[in-house]
Parts: C-alpha cells; sequence; structure tokens
C-alpha cells in the first residue's frame, strides 16, 4: 500500500452525528486528548519512581481508590463531543499513564467498553514511569503502524534526564489515511524559563516529525497533540513548533494550526496555577485538514471540556479543574487538567 510505504520511509471518530449546512450535511466525529494526572496502578515497580502510588506508600494509593481514578477517567472520556457527536471520541490521546494495563482497566471500564477501544502504547524512559498512549474505537480507525521516538535531554553534569517518547501513529479514520503525535514535554518544575530549553528541544523533535510527513506528502492529513506545559505563545509552540493561530498563514506555508490559541487569549485555560489559567493542553491540525474538499475529513473546531462536575465548586480552589489527588489525600476529582477536543467534519454522501 502506498501511504504504509511512505510511512516506512518516514519512520527511519466516525460518529453518529450530523452537523446541517446550507444545502449539505455532514459526518462529524470527535478526536480528544487528557492529561489524566497519574494514573498508576497498585504495583510497585522497582524500575521507576512510582513507590508513593502504593498502598503503603505516601498516598496510600490502595485498589479502590485506583477503580475509583479509573472510573472517574472513563466517565470524562465518554462524554467528550457526546452533545454533537452522540458517542465517545473515535481517538483519544492519554498522557500520565503508567502502563498498559492501567489502559486497559480503562478502556474495559463500564463507561467505555461499549465504543472497544483499541490500544496504542510503548513504555517511555521517564524517571517517574508515565507515558503517553493513543485509544481509538476498532469500528472507526484502523491502525497501520506506530512508533515512539525518543526526547534525548542531558543535565549540566552530562547524564540522561529521562523523560517520555513522543509517538508517532499512522491508521485510516473510516478508510482515510490520518497521523497522529501525542506529546508529553517536559514540566515546568523549577519554573518555567529554568525549564524552558526541555521544552524547546520537544518542539524541535515534533517539529522533525512533522516535517518528515509534510516531505513525502505536503497534503497529509496529521493531528498533533498533547500537554505541550507552555502556552500557544510561548517559544516552543509558536517559534520552534511554527504553530499559529493564522488559518491562512497554515495552508501557505503548511504549517500547524492551532486552535487553542483563541481560548489562550479569551482567559480560558487547561490548567491552573496560582490563580492564572493556562492553555497547557492543545489540539493543532495540519494544512491538509484545512482545505475545503468535496470528499473527505477537515477541521472543523476545537474545544476545552470543562463541565461543571469537572471544577471545584467551593474552597480555596474554586473554579480550578477538580482534581483527584492533592495534599496527600484522594479528593475524588478527575484532573488537575482540562482534555482538549477537536472536531472533524465530512460530507454526506
Amino acid at each position: 500500500m502506498r501511504y504504509l510505504r511512505l510511512w516506512l520511509i518516514a519512520l527511519g471518530c466516525v460518529c453518529t452525528g450530523f452537523v446541517w449546512g446550507q444545502n449539505n450535511s455532514y459526518e462529524v466525529l470527535s478526536v480528544a486528548f487528557y492529561n489524566v494526572e497519574n494514573l498508576f496502578d497498585t504495583q510497585n515497580d522497582p524500575k521507576t519512581r512510582d513507590d508513593d502510588r502504593t498502598p503503603e506508600g505516601r498516598d496510600r494509593w490502595t485498589e479502590d481508590l485506583y477503580r475509583k481514578k479509573v472510573a472517574n477517567i472513563a466517565k470524562v472520556l465518554s462524554q467528550i463531543g457526546q452533545d454533537t457527536t452522540n458517542e465517545a471520541p473515535a481517538v483519544i490521546g492519554l498522557s500520565e499513564v503508567e502502563n498498559r494495563a492501567v489502559i486497559e482497566a480503562l478502556v474495559q471500564d463500564p463507561a467505555l467498553k461499549p465504543y472497544n477501544y483499541g490500544i496504542i502504547h510503548v513504555d517511555s524512559p521517564d524517571e517517574r514511569g508515565i507515558d503517553v498512549a493513543l485509544i481509538y474505537q476498532k469500528k472507526r480507525f484502523l491502525p497501520i503502524a506506530f512508533k515512539n521516538h525518543a526526547l534525548r535531554l542531558y543535565r549540566k553534569n552530562g547524564t540522561r534526564d529521562y523523560t517520555r517518547d513522543h509517538l508517532l501513529v499512522l491508521g485510516l479514520l473510516e478508510q482515510e489515511p490520518i497521523y497522529f503525535i501525542v506529546n508529553h514535554w517536559p514540566s515546568r518544575s523549577g519554573g518555567q524559563k529554568r525549564s524552558e530549553p526541555g521544552r524547546i528541544k520537544a518542539a524541535a523533535l515534533t517539529k522533525k516529525l512533522a516535517d518528515s510527513i509534510f516531505s513525502l506528502n505536503p497534503k497529509a492529513k496529521l493531528i498533533n497533540m498533547g500537554d505541550f506545559n507552555d502556552d500557544p505563545i510561548d517559544k516552543s509552540v509558536a517559534k520552534v513548533l511554527e504553530a499559529t493561530d493564522n488559518k491562512r498563514l497554515a495552508l501557505r506555508k503548511k504549517q500547524l494550526f492551532n486552535p487553542m490559541t483563541a481560548f489562550y487569549k479569551q482567559g480560558v485555560g487547561t490548567a491552573c496555577y496560582r490563580g492564572t489559567w493556562n492553555v497547557l493542553d492543545q489540539v493543532h491540525v495540519s494544512a491538509g485538514l484545512l482545505r475545503k474538499k468535496k470528499s473527505g475529513w477537515r477541521f472543523w473546531k476545537a474545544g476545552i471540556y470543562n463541565k461543571a462536575f469537572m471544577i471545584n465548586q467551593d474552597g480555596r480552589y474554586k473554579g480550578y479543574p477538580y482534581r483527584s489527588f492533592a495534599g496527600g489525600r484522594f479528593l475524588g476529582g478527575y484532573s488537575d487538567h482540562f482534555p482538549v477536543y477537536a472536531y472533524l467534519v465530512r460530507k454526506m454522501n
């Protein structure tokens, strides 16, 4: 297959919703990304720093709490896009998952099991043992190939700073080729500016992956998503990755279009720190998804999924994401991030 050949060189949702327009009707699907805030099992992995998330660890992470966490995350994922598509997202990127076992528990939860999600996951060398992954409705998306790409960072003393890999996936979304890159760039630990070089390198790796695809097919359809730990206007995203909020520029220069910039300018965010909202979680789309064609999937719009049940309703952190764990105890919430999503549409035959 031609697409498989191109993929090998580069490596060296339909949901049941409809959108009605003038003289046309469209099928619509959702694609989502969610940082699920430390989805760990209860087992102690001697190779990673997961000791706190065990029954005997500091967090007293029991099987009961783990199951509640899984159910909460599954609840959120199952509802993203439902208002428009009438079902869960066709494809979902995840970050802060410990291993394949926790993802299997997630997709087998009663809220997600009816959608029969498949899993693409590769263990990263991250010191805490957290990874990125992609889950997909098997009836909507057929994976062709995937590969993890290591982000190599080094400390001043020359030792390796192990972090999350980037995950690149090629598949057929209702028989149409589309690429996904799932990211979780280095955190802001130590301060935004001090930690920025790591995200600059992460952005360069993402840019390299995207450019390798566009060099083979300038019209390739690509969705780049993740927790970038930077805002849309920061150097890593705006300058190095060159993700722009200008559609015409994205089309002309074949750059990624960043619909999340609009939320940042409005003061609407996906994570809040000391009263300041950031749009750390983003979805970017390629120029191939912006072109108005007679057939095929194209980008419609993006959003931040922040329903009332996912928000703290009172106390010091009123209005913040209702997280699952803080202050050494389980709060019963979901995550310290809100998920993001994008709708793709195509004309119906």
